[in-house]
């Protein structure tokens, strides 16, 4: 691949005491940032990073245009904000790695997600979205909930309180996350069994990466047995007991990979996903893997995050992974 002028979209993570705890964990750390501009340094590129929360594109873009953008920008607001800065890339006729505009915006909204999910018979748990907050609860959810809020990443708003047993432990809760984020509620059955997670590299070859399991088995008395913002954010913190076990690969029998991995990549194919994502499932206790979502911008942190972790276990290093993101993105606009 011929040296290329990168431009590196982010949000960094800032500190604001005035916002919620959890307002800026979608947001890549300084570390990640650094990781990826060195592995494409390395390559021979010439990488320029942009901070999109403090920086307005439009006139970026018009002086300093780039051969391709490696973009791993949340955006800034609103119900399509993954879309805003490939929305403008397209404008200006800019390529970019990892999904499009339609497919960050679908990913975004998980209801919406999980009806085109069922319409092709993918496994999701059942749900009903709460955009009151007073509607009649489907008489067919069967306890217990998840509420969370339906277009957030990382976790945000989600804490074992999250997990209702009755319909006024439900109404409480609906009302609280909806008055603090400020969007539309997803409440859904809360599947007992596994936390997996499928991550995927493709362009035309496809590369579907060994599962992971996120095992909480030793985190409950925490009262958390499922990836809440805290146990995301405090991982590794023996003190809080924030300690899941990774196991990459997941101790899964080979028809059940087989069929993880299946509906992992159709959601990939569906959701219209370019390039890499992750699919976070629920294995149920009868061995049916539900899907919860699917994030077309997974974290890339090289020591926290779960998307290298799974290129590891499949015997990349970090740079390797770095470059297969930028390979399989010129590859399928055509700048190799």
């Amino acid at each position: 691949m011929p040296a290329m002028k990168i431009t590196l979209t982010y949000n960094l993570k800032e500190k604001d005491e005035t916002k919620p705890a959890d307002y800026f964990s979608e947001f890549d750390s300084e570390q990640t940032i650094d990781a990826i501009t060195m592995a494409l340094e390395k390559r021979g590129h010439q990488v320029l990073g942009v901070n999109v929360g403090h920086t307005d594109l439009f006139s970026y873009f018009r002086k300093k245009p780039a051969d391709i953008v490696f973009n791993i920008a949340e955006g800034k607001s609103g119900k399509f904000r993954e879309s805003e800065v490939p929305a403008i890339l397209d404008l200006f006729n800019i390529p970019y790695t990892g999904s499009n505009t339609f497919s960050l915006a679908l990913a975004l909204n998980k209801a919406l997600t999980k009806k085109l999910l069922r319409s092709e018979n993918i496994p999701t748990p059942a749900f009903q979205v709460f955009f009151k907050g007073d509607e009649e609860l489907n008489p067919h959810l069967n306890f217990p909930l998840m509420v969370k809020p339906n277009r957030e990443g990382s976790a945000k708003g989600i804490d074992i309180s999250n997990v209702v047993h009755t319909k006024d432990n439900l109404y409480d809760k609906v009302r609280q996350v909806m008055n603090i984020y400020k969007q539309e509620i997803l409440v859904e059955e809360f599947i007992e069994g596994r936390e997996i997670t499928v991550g995927i590299l493709e362009n035309g070859n496809v590369k579907i990466l060994p599962i992971l399991e996120i095992d909480f088995s030793s985190c409950k008395h925490t009262g958390e047995y499922f990836y809440s913002w805290r146990m995301k954010e405090y991982q590794g913190d023996v003190e809080l007991g924030f300690l899941p076990r990774m196991h990459c690969p997941a101790q899964l029998d080979k028809e059940t990979e087989d069929v993880v991995k299946r509906i992992a990549w159709k959601t990939h194919q569906l959701v219209g996903c370019f390039d890499f994502s992750r699919t976070d499932i629920r294995l149920s206790k009868d061995n049916i893997p539900y899907v919860l979502e699917i994030n077309p911008l997974p974290g890339l942190n090289p020591k926290e995050s779960n998307f290298p972790l799974m290129a590891y276990a499949a015997g990349m290093n970090y740079d390797d992974l770095i470059g297969a993101i930028l390979t399989n993105a010129s590859e399928r606009i055509g700048l190799n």
